[in-house]
């Protein structure tokens, strides 16, 4: 008898980054302040800015509003071109690090065929790629959408499904899409494209707060993994038949 075909995803797991997959030990921060001085000459220490949940292009467009600066694309460009050029030396120094479970459940998504998992984050393509990629993680997310895409998070879910689509040559029906994330600007994002919605208190923001968002699921941390698959719905592994 011919082997069976293995079951098509039907379940998509996005997934943002900062406090949620990986704790970068404020490397973005850190990249961003010295990108500010070595590129543009300005010394600011960032105390002022919000920046979880936030996209890439949102936080540069602050700081030149905050420094009196033109918002225009070339200067959000040199903001941003300044801070990747020191992204890298911030990740090591102190080292980030992978958060608790994390690698146990996308390593599991990965050798099952019915799950599904790409990105839905703030940072730029660029930034995501230097931040998972020292820690062993950016192979494990195909497509995704980033900051590259969009200034408003709430834009980014629409990019993220249609290359999920894309990329597995099947639909994803919105109540089998999950967004997760450490932010109630995560929790907001899932919800503007009907997507159910975990969120995960490894980030600045309390499981109560998080909570009073109304996500469909909260944890405190992601190292009990079978309940973080419970959340789903179902094991992981199962997807169409057809």
């Amino acid at each position: 008898m011919p082997d069976t075909p293995p079951a098509l995803p039907d379940t998509l797991l996005l997934w943002d980054i900062d406090g949620t997959l990986i704790d970068s030990g404020h490397a973005g921060k850190r990249a961003l302040r010295a990108g500010l001085r070595a590129g543009l000459g300005l010394d600011d220490a960032l105390d002022w800015l919000d920046f979880f949940g936030r996209t890439d292009f949102w936080v540069a467009r602050a700081i030149l509003r905050r420094h009196g600066l033109a918002e225009t694309p070339a200067g959000i460009g040199r903001v941003l071109d300044a801070y990747l050029a020191q992204l890298g030396a911030a990740m090591a120094s102190p080292p980030a690090r992978v958060l608790p479970g994390v690698r146990e459940i996308v390593e599991t998504v990965a050798a099952r065929p019915g799950i599904a998992q790409g990105l839905l984050t703030g940072n730029l393509r660029r930034g995501a790629e230097a931040k998972l990629a020292p820690l062993g993680l950016r192979g494990f997310f195909p497509f995704g959408a980033f900051a590259d895409d969009s200034e408003s998070r709430n834009d980014l879910g629409p990019h993220a499904v249609r290359r999920a689509a894309e990329h597995h040559g099947v639909p994803f029906a919105p109540e089998r899409v999950f967004v997760i994330g450490d932010t109630p600007h995560d929790i907001e994002c899932g919800k503007a494209i009907g997507a159910r919605t975990i969120a995960v208190a490894t980030g600045r923001h309390s499981l109560e707060e998080l909570r009073r968002h109304r996500p469909a699921a909260a944890f405190a941390n992601l190292a009990d993994a079978p309940a973080f698959f419970a959340a789903l719905g179902r094991p992981p592994g199962q997807g169409r038949a057809d």
